[in-house]
């Protein structure tokens, strides 16, 4: 009873003394509005009647917390602030008002202020893991975050979707934490004094290493063989003539006698590099940890010595460098949705008009969605009036398709266009990705020195073959029983 009338004497009658001033009740009043917010939120979005708007988030997951801690730390602020005021006038008291715990009314009070400590305790514990929560979650990086805008339109439409941001940008263990924090706090103050670079820079040269990001889900070696492409285009005439190339890719992996073969299967040894572009789509030097213990060094014709540049062990990132956020070749994407029938192959010319439209100059994403549809309907209606008086509704679906296009490829206000971001599968000889790709390497330009030259093969039959090249109706599609 000693102890706890001397805790009574000597904490509770100072503070609630030097408790009462502006600045504490201030904090207190900020503690509980924010708190009463809070709560109320979150009560709502347990019944399921949360908006999906980012910016909320934002408020409730950490404007409102930050409210609701700096409430509380204006309490204790304002006891200190009102017992030096007091001290250098000289008159703190030397016995505080009386506390009586007899007044059912005071030990009522003490009840809330208890209650209310454990509840504040809480309201931090629970605020501080939402917050965390949503500042890892897809909505945050890609929708409050504006600048994310391109990458996020781009991740939504991958085979990634699902997959959250921080499993690959992000990894465990309290250091990632910090180290993303602290690159998220630099992001904020470019953003805020608007000096982030545009576009954004890709790759990501922080990215950790495959084996921490694509084989917590993929097993690189594992035996996948062949693999059938199949490639839709559509020409520049009138009827859109449609034709097909069929690819055999030879995946390879590791196969039940542990040899490795095909295109995983020969990436899986120790291979390193030396780009010297940011986007590392220029490779003169290579070299190759043998399973006997020699090495080969491949350079091109140009390098006579070590270049200078980024030294990188190769993965699979070096070539699915886009994975989960693929922006695609305006003739790609195109033809795509025509294969698809998001645009109607039955429109004359919409192959040729529709890739005008999609390469036109457009100084927002606002202007193309005006723009796009209205130059198609004024084509139709010019050159074909009949088209569109009967089709009407395939040419407003064939605008709406290329606006979804254009939204998901080109950014203006960030400075991505098409072709921006390679993309290093595939290579610039097969009529569908503009970009060197596999030719980084296999070019038949990298050999090794001394009396025995090998050189990176650059044959088609290494990586796939060829079973039809831009065919009307392949033969082979039949024989396997594709349509």
């Amino acid at each position: 009873m000693a102890a706890f009338e001397k805790f009574r004497e000597h904490w509770v009658r100072p503070a609630l003394f030097f408790g009462n001033n502006p600045i504490s009740l201030v904090g207190g009043a900020l503690t509980s509005g924010s708190a009463v917010i809070m709560l109320g939120y979150w009560v709502t979005e347990m019944l399921g009647r949360s908006s999906s708007n980012p910016y909320l988030g934002i408020i409730f997951f950490l404007i409102l917390p930050l409210i609701f801690i700096s409430g509380l730390a204006l309490i204790p602020v304002g006891i200190t602030v009102r017992y030096r005021l007091l001290q250098k006038q000289g008159t703190i008291p030397k016995v505080y008002p009386k506390i009586d715990l007899n007044d059912r009314v005071f030990r009522h009070g003490i009840d809330v202020v208890l209650v209310a400590t454990v509840v504040n305790i809480l309201i931090v514990a629970i605020s501080s893991y939402r917050g965390a929560a949503y500042m890892d979650s897809p909505q945050f990086c890609g929708q409050a975050c504006h600048v994310m805008h391109p990458e996020y339109a781009a991740y939504q439409v991958s085979p990634h979707s699902h997959v959250e941001c921080t499993s690959c940008h992000i990894g465990s263990g309290a250091r990632s934490y910090v180290e993303a924090k602290v690159d998220g706090t630099k992001q904020l103050v470019e953003v805020t004094f608007n000096t982030y670079p545009r576009p954004i820079p890709s790759p990501v040269s922080s990215l950790r290493p495959a084996r921490a990001i694509c084989e917590n889900c993929h097993t690189p070696a594992k035996y996948v063989g062949e693999k059938l492409l199949v490639r839709t285009y559509f020409a520049d005439d009138e009827m859109n003539s449609k034709t097909q190339s069929i690819v055999l890719l030879h995946l390879g992996g590791r196969d039940s006698f542990s040899r490795l073969t095909g295109i995983h299967g020969v990436h899986l040894g120790h291979i390193e590099y030396v780009a010297t572009d940011r986007e590392r789509s220029t490779i003169p030097w290579v070299e190759k940890y043998n399973p006997d213990g020699t090495i080969d060094t491949y350079a091109d014709s140009k390098t006579k010595s070590m270049p200078a540049g980024e030294r990188r062990t190769m993965d699979c990132i070096d070539c699915h460098n886009r994975a989960a956020h693929g922006m695609q070749p305006a003739d790609e994407a195109l033809n795509r949705a025509m294969e698809e029938n998001a645009i109607s192959p039955e429109l004359p010319f919409v192959h040729k008009e529709g890739l005008i439209l999609l390469n036109g100059i457009y100084t927002s994403e606002a202007d193309a969605r005006e723009k796009i549809p209205a130059g198609l309907v004024a084509f139709y209606q010019k050159s074909y009036p009949a088209v569109m008086q009967q089709k009407a509704a395939l040419v407003k679906a064939a605008g709406e398709g290329l606006v979804h296009i254009y939204s998901h490829n080109v950014f203006p206000d960030m400075k991505v266009t098409w072709g921006t971001h390679p993309n290093h599968i595939g290579h610039n000889g097969t009529g569908h990705n503009p970009y060197p790709g596999c030719y980084r390497c296999h070019d038949g330009d990298h050999s090794t020195t001394g009396a025995t030259v090998k050189t990176i093969p650059n044959d088609c039959d290494t990586c796939h073959n060829l079973l039809a090249v831009d065919e009307a109706n392949p033969k082979v599609l039949k024989e396997l029983g594709i349509k």
